[in-house]
């Protein structure tokens, strides 16, 4: 049976799990005697791939220097796409990119039209590489000041470059970034790489085709509306989770800093909880207003084609835009003197609604079958998961091996999103011929 290109992405990202976790598996993966036992394997397995951070043991201390390795290739896997590392490996080795290969790359957010994918594949491989290089040597040098010798250097700042913009949140440090909380070099850099990952390609691909045709003394293509959706939500949520996290948090877990240590933990606070799980600050520590915020931060989450998570911004943006749209009493949906079509509105309330339903169902199950937990923390834990965000507030590996199971589950819709998980596992190919005459029902 052909598969659609949604259903290859799902299939691709599990098969990878899969051979993750079967890796994780071996006894050379885990320090001490023996091997990890399954659910630990697949749950970290999957929290690589989909980018999360989510963890049930310490990565520092459980894992090996080849089960981080595992981990780190993981991300760098789940990162590009494994759709796109084929079909950019593929149009080398053939000299092009055939309809097909376009298609699963489109089908991981990698361009809107299929003329986009070949040169967006470029850039989202160079640019990726370009980034984890340069923020590798700024992390290696800063890591080296702090008396670790060359190679442990290296090693350190790879693993955190990658991680960072990919937008994974995994550390080799026991308390994350905790003991960096106060430098600028360590977690500046970091914080950017963060939001650049989490812009999504397409974005940065529109910022480079600008540039070039200034360079060309051109005029610079228009924005399309995505990039201003992402453009606009980037810096909104910047911003509000800055200030947010600042005001309710400056006596809090903040009141052991001083005032410029503050600002940069609300700064990163801010741009880690909208998808990449990274904390300088005891998150469980929290206050439950900061905790509510985050919550929201991680379920919107960053823009589409990159390596963030959530329902992504531009549905939320078409939400509100559906709500203005509807408050003026406006026939068509219209941003920035364009239209949005009727199906991307159907598109984004679809993602919504069933986000909301995965993470309501995935709470509910998980108070089943673990009552004891604070019913705010385990929110926070799904939220968390389904945004591939990873951040926690200590309750991971203490919970049960049926609510780590569901975690993984959520983490792996939130990774190729509810739409792709529902076009993976149903049919599209029987389309109705028909129609009813139309009745208006009761709204309000």
């Amino acid at each position: 049976m052909h598969k659609t290109p949604a259903r290859l992405v799902a299939s691709s990202f599990g098969s990878l799990i899969i051979v993750g976790c079967l890796l994780l598996l071996l006894p050379v993966s885990r320090t001490g005697d023996g091997g990890a036992d399954f659910v630990t394997a697949l749950f970290t397995a999957t929290s690589a791939v989909c980018l999360t951070g989510l963890i049930v043991v310490d990565t520092a201390t459980y894992w090996t220097h080849f089960g981080q390795l595992v981990i780190l290739i993981l991300i760098q896997l789940g990162g590009l796409g494994i759709m796109t590392l084929t079909t950019f490996v593929s149009w080398v080795l053939a000299g092009r990119i055939g309809v097909r290969s376009r298609l699963h790359a489109a089908a991981e957010g990698r361009g809107r039209q299929l003329g986009e994918v070949k040169g967006l594949l470029l850039a989202t491989v160079s640019f990726t590489f370009v980034v984890e290089t340069v923020l590798g040597i700024i992390l290696t040098l800063r890591f080296h000041s702090y008396g670790y010798d060359w190679p442990a250097s290296l090693w350190e700042g790879t693993f955190h470059s990658i991680s960072a913009f990919n937008n994974a949140g995994f550390s080799l440090k026991s308390d994350n970034l905790v003991q960096f909380v106060g430098d600028w070099i360590i977690i500046l850099p970091i914080a950017f790489a963060i939001i650049i990952g989490g812009l999504g390609f397409p974005l940065l691909l529109e910022f480079y085709r600008r540039w070039r045709a200034r360079r060309r003394r051109q005029a610079p293509p228009r924005f399309s509306i995505s990039g201003i959706f992402v453009m606009v939500g980037t810096v909104t949520l910047l911003t509000v989770g800055f200030i947010g996290t600042a005001i309710i948090e400056w006596n809090g877990v903040f009141s052991h800093l001083d005032t410029p240590t503050k600002i940069l933990s609300a700064f990163f606070h801010s741009v880690s909880s909208r998808t990449a799980g990274f904390n300088s600050v005891d998150v469980g520590a929290m206050h439950p207003n900061s905790l509510l915020l985050t919550d929201i931060l991680m379920f919107i989450g960053g823009g589409t084609g990159g390596t963030a998570g959530g329902m992504k911004i531009t549905t939320m943006a078409v939400i509100l835009a559906v709500m203005v749209a509807e408050v003026r009493g406006d026939e068509h949906v219209l941003v920035h003197k364009r239209r949005i079509p009727n199906r991307s509105v159907r598109q984004a309330i679809a993602v919504t609604v069933m986000a909301g339903l995965l993470v309501v169902s995935a709470i509910m199950l998980i108070m089943l079958v673990a009552p004891q937990f604070d019913p705010q923390r385990v929110t926070f834990e799904v939220v968390s998961a389904f945004g591939t965000v990873g951040l926690s507030t200590g309750i991971t590996g203490d919970l049960p091996k049926v609510a780590q199971l569901i975690i993984v589950v959520l983490m792996f819709a939130g990774r190729i999103g509810p739409v792709s998980l529902v076009s993976a596992l149903a049919s599209r190919d029987s389309k109705r011929l028909y129609c009813y005459p139309d009745e208006r029902p009761l709204i309000g």
